[in-house]
C-alpha cells in the first residue's frame, strides 16, 4: 500500500510539473500565441496558480511562458478582419490572384515565394497567423 501511494504522488507530481513548466495557457489555447496585450484569461491564470500553490519555480515558469507567448490574454475584439472565402476545386491560380487583388486594391502574385497559404480551422486561428506574420507591427508598437 505503501508503494502504491508513492508512485501515485510522484505521478501526479510529475503531472502537475509537466503542465506547470509548459504554461497553462499555451496548452489550452495555442491559437493564442502572439497576441501583445488585453484582458487576463482568468481559467489560465488560475490553473497557473495551481502550479504556484504546489511548487513556486514551476508556477512562475507557466506564468513567464504564458505571458511572453501573449497565451494568457482573452482574444480581443482587435481591427484585424478576416474575409472568408469558399473555394471550390475549379479555381485556378489566376482567379484566386484576380480575386486576391480586387480585395486587396493591389496586385497580387502567389508565385512569390514569401506567399504562405493556409487552410485554417477557426476565425479564431486565421487572426492569431495574421498577429504572428508581423504584418502592422510598426502600427501597433507604435501605439503602445
Amino acid at each position: 500500500m505503501h508503494q502504491a501511494l508513492r508512485r501515485w504522488l510522484a505521478g501526479a507530481t510529475v503531472g502537475v510539473s509537466i503542465v506547470a513548466l509548459s504554461g497553462c495557457g499555451t496548452l489550452f489555447y495555442p491559437e493564442r500565441k502572439g497576441q501583445l496585450s488585453g484582458d487576463v484569461d482568468p481559467v489560465v491564470a488560475i490553473a497557473n496558480s495551481v502550479g504556484l500553490l504546489f511548487f513556486i519555480v514551476p508556477g512562475v515558469i507557466a506564468y513567464a511562458v504564458d505571458f511572453s507567448n501573449g497565451t494568457i490574454y482573452l482574444p480581443s475584439n482587435s481591427s484585424a478582419s478576416v474575409d472568408v472565402h469558399k473555394l471550390d476545386d475549379a479555381m485556378d491560380v489566376a482567379s484566386l490572384e484576380k480575386l486576391l487583388s480586387d480585395k486587396a486594391g493591389q496586385p497580387v502574385s502567389l508565385e512569390n515565394e514569401l506567399v504562405m497559404i493556409e487552410e485554417v480551422d477557426s476565425l479564431d486561428e486565421a487572426l492569431a497567423m495574421v498577429r504572428m506574420s508581423g504584418v502592422l507591427d510598426e502600427e501597433r508598437l507604435s501605439t503602445m
